[in-house]
């Protein structure tokens, strides 16, 4: 074999108008390097986002100088590799142009070898102003494209919104939960590859037929060739070897090799199986001396992944079926961790991931309005067995249809079509975030309100680029590389019906939901359990992070609920207030703004249980529920599980608890009768037994009453109802609650706490918590014990890490044992390992109500 790669470091750069050179991380971002060189503030400290507006008119330069020895002379090409560039970037080597990118979503390269010499060598790479290089297209289209959270007149811009003409990441310009942070820079690696002979530059293991007998792959290997070859093409996996003679030309080629594995050890989602992996090795050998001239190897799961939308008497399904199995997926939607992606560490995606499987989830979803992720991203999602929804890059927006764009789109689509085809967790793409419903085209009333603001020509104009895109090129090219991995074209929809029956404007019996009556529309949260679509892919709501994280960008003078400070760092229009009108339907009022923090938190994770029980109760109509949203890009209010900081909110353990293989669910909404369903995700039929204790608040046993039930494979049921009236036997509804156990095997599956009034009118008395530490347990490890019920009790550690449960109400002579575990760190291969969480605070909701 003969290549050599080399990763250009040692970077510097400047502002294009400036002369002062300063020291740069690649990759990174132009706000991240002056960040560090201490020519900008916090981006994320107080208001600091609203000053820092004029980096994204400016234009930037980076520059590096790498040495080269006389033996890259030998290689018959030598190829400049950028893997990404942010945005529009004019690269130079040696002073002369090689390349023009405007694209963030693909890599660019251009072959240097000519321009190449011994000894030192310059890399220079100039960044345009990407709102300078769009706003002459804005002024050549004429009007404005609608794009609701481009937050273009923090930016200065007015209503002249330009995110829409760049292939970049859309939430740079601003979300409803994210800064207004456009950037510029090189945000990924810089290699220099030299090769001679043929090279592999891209293996595929195609999965034609994948059954627990058999699996029929084929391996599509693409190869580069300097000059004609002949030799072998060989594969190799798991002890199997697999070879074919081949004949190449001078150029580009692509070879397909045939293979089979029996009794195939097959790749599963969480909750179903072990997500078993594949290493696959392509090599091209030559019969003589030279042995392998070029190899490359692929890691894949083997399995089948489906959506299934058949006809039903409600409508049409919309669920997953994964090795023959149907899956009802539980999980979230993703966004980038950060405004600044580079600064996304190894160990930061780990813990995202570990705590989407370690709060039962077996799918996350990657929303449009953010980037194809890095590779580290998908690896995780395989190995902890969690299903990817994929959108391509597009939200909340319509684009232009011009030829030049089509191109962009096309290229950046097969770039991470191919990118990411051999990972077994993605599961499907979808074109868009919510493009067809807010647009409404054939529902002149209906959507956002957009169309209203076009003329008759320019909204079919805007429609027909909508469909080059979303109904023609991507669709053909997840056909033709994808692998078989479905497509569909936004969430939410329907399906193409080309009249008003395409747009999802309300919960119907197909396509997928994103429900926003609860929030947006300030509808009650009983509204979940009537909303409930085929697969709920968005619906959530607000809460802040907690103190700790607050005080990362503001300080205790600026603790209020529309301070300048508060207002900033809350995205959402009337956001901070609708918490506060919510929490006062739902909630005892809280004594202070520290407690309004916790308090929103539990206001959160309140909303959220009561829809994820309804979605998972209505199984199998309903297959699936992903929440808004996992993460977040920047610490702010937000829909979010887990804050920036990656810190658990109360919503993350109610998260966890409500996704268990086996959920209980206790429905009492209304008012007369109490309803006990249990869900199934096993595979097998359960006998359980169901016990339900009314107690006092002071913990004293009123009454109980123990059921056997019977729970079918894969199911969701009504095992037991009763009245309320006959559930409190007289008692007093404000002052009692009841404890309902399903248990089998003498291990308790899941518990729930019941209350038959509304928690605003619940009397919580003080509470005394004792907490013990349990012997052996090294510290991480305790009990905790109540002289009266504790309702939403809330354990925070100084430590950075997650307790087995948390947000939990405590009855008195029922004790609770919890453990705790820290974020393990860097180069750790676990995300959590056992520790202990030093400063240990415990308070429940009595400590912050007046």
């Amino acid at each position: 074999m003969r290549n050599q790669q080399q990763e250009l470091k040692n970077w510097s750069f400047k502002a294009c108008d400036e002369t002062e050179w300063n020291a740069a991380q690649v990759p990174g971002t132009v706000h991240s390097d002056l960040l560090r060189q201490g020519k900008i503030p916090d981006p994320f400290y107080g208001t600091n986002e609203h000053d820092l507006q004029w980096i994204d008119k400016k234009d930037w330069e980076y520059q590096t100088t790498f040495t080269l020895t006389e033996e890259w002379k030998d290689f018959s090409r030598v190829e400049l590799l950028f893997e990404g560039l942010d945005t529009y970037a004019d690269v130079f080597v040696n002073g002369r142009q090689v390349l023009s990118a405007d694209n963030m979503f693909k890599a660019w390269s251009a072959e240097v070898k000519e321009l190449l010499e011994p000894g030192d060598n310059v890399v220079n790479v100039r960044l345009r102003s990407p709102i300078k290089e769009d706003l002459p297209k804005l002024e050549k289209l004429g009007y404005n494209l609608p794009a609701s959270n481009d937050q273009s007149e923090l930016g200065g811009l007015g209503d002249r919104r330009v995110s829409v003409f760049a292939r970049k990441a859309p939430y740079h310009y601003g979300w409803d939960w994210g800064p207004r942070l456009v950037t510029s820079g090189i945000w990924r690696p810089v290699h220099l590859i030299g090769w001679s002979g043929p090279r592999l530059t891209d293996l595929f293991i195609r999965q034609d037929e994948v059954s627990g007998q058999i699996a029929k792959l084929t391996a599509v290997v693409e190869i580069e060739a300097d000059a004609d070859w002949q030799g072998n093409l060989v594969l190799a996996a798991d002890g199997l070897t697999w070879e074919k003679e081949v004949s190449l030309k001078k150029g580009h080629q692509t070879v397909e090799l045939g293979l089979e594995i029996e009794n195939p050890r097959l790749w599963w989602c969480r909750g179903l199986g072990e997500p078993a992996m594949y290493e696959f090795n392509a090599s091209l050998r030559s019969s003589g001396a030279e042995g392998v001239v070029a190899e490359r190897s692929v890691k894949t799961g083997l399995r089948q992944i489906r959506l299934i939308r058949e006809k039903d008497a409600a409508g049409t399904t919309f669920r997953f079926e994964l090795n023959g199995v149907a899956v009802f997926a539980k999980g979230a939607n993703h966004i980038p961790n950060d405004s600044f992606i580079p600064e996304v560490t190894v160990e930061r995606y780990r813990h995202e991931i570990a705590s989407a499987a370690e709060s039962n989830m077996n799918m996350l979803r990657i929303w449009g309005g953010g980037f194809y992720e890095e590779n580290v991203f998908y690896e995780l999602c395989d190995e902890y067995g969690l299903l990817v929804w994929q959108d391509f890059m597009f939200a909340c927006s319509m684009y232009p249809g011009d030829e030049a764009f089509l191109q962009s789109v096309r290229e950046e689509a097969e770039y991470n079509v191919k990118r990411l085809r051999n990972h077994p967790s993605i599961a499907l793409w979808c074109g868009n975030n919510e493009i067809d419903s807010a647009w409404a085209h054939f529902e002149e009333d209906g959507g956002w309100g957009w169309k209203k603001d076009y003329t008759h020509e320019q909204r079919e104009k805007i429609w027909a680029d909508y469909e080059a895109i979303f109904h023609h090129l991507l669709p053909e090219v997840v056909e033709r590389l994808g692998g078989g991995i479905a497509y569909w074209p936004s969430s939410p929809m329907r399906e193409i019906t080309n009249d008003n029956r395409q747009h999802s404007l309300k919960v119907t019996g197909e396509g997928d939901v994103h429900y926003w009556g609860v929030w947006h529309a300030v509808e009650p949260f009983s509204n979940y359990n009537e909303r409930v679509g085929r697969f709920m892919s968005e619906y959530g709501f607000q809460s802040f992070p907690e103190l700790s994280s607050v005080l990362k960008y503001a300080t205790e003078e600026q603790l209020e609920l529309e301070s300048e400070v508060m207002l900033a760092h809350q995205k959402n229009g009337r956001g901070n207030q609708l918490i506060k009108e919510y929490m006062e339907q739902y909630l005892p009022e809280p004594r202070d703004f520290k407690a309004f923090l916790y308090m929103s938190q539990v206001l959160q994770a309140e909303a959220i249980k009561t829809a994820i029980e309804a979605h998972r109760r209505n199984k199998p109509f309903c297959m699936g529920t992903l929440y808004w949203q996992m993460n977040d890009c920047w610490p702010v209010a937000s829909w979010a599980s887990m804050d920036y900081y990656g810190r658990w909110r109360a919503l993350q353990y109610v998260v966890r608890r409500s996704f268990r293989e086996v959920m209980l669910s206790v429905d009492g909404s209304d008012k007369e009768t109490v309803a006990f369903h249990v869900v199934s995700d096993r595979r097998e039929e359960l006998q359980a037994e169901l016990r339900l204790s009314l107690y006092d608040f002071s913990g004293a046993l009123l009454s109980e009453q123990s059921r056997a039930v019977s729970i079918e494979a894969d199911s969701a049921a009504i095992v037991y109802s009763a009245s309320a009236a006959e559930l409190l036997n007289g008692h007093d509804g404000k002052s009692v609650v009841l404890h309902v156990d399903l248990e089998s095997g003498g291990q308790v599956l899941d518990s729930q706490h019941f209350y038959f009034e509304s928690h605003r009118e619940l009397t919580l008395p003080e509470a005394k918590i004792t907490v013990e530490e349990i012997p052996g347990s090294q510290g991480g490890a305790f009990t905790l014990s109540t002289d009266v019920l504790a309702r939403q009790v809330w354990l925070h550690a100084e430590a950075e890490g997650i307790f087995s449960d948390n947000f939990f109400d405590l009855i008195p002579g029922q004790p609770v044992t919890v453990e705790f575990r820290r974020r393990s760190g860097d180069n750790a291969s676990d995300a959590f390992v056992s520790g202990t969480p030093g400063a240990l605070s415990v308070t429940s909701m009595r400590d912050y109500v007046i």
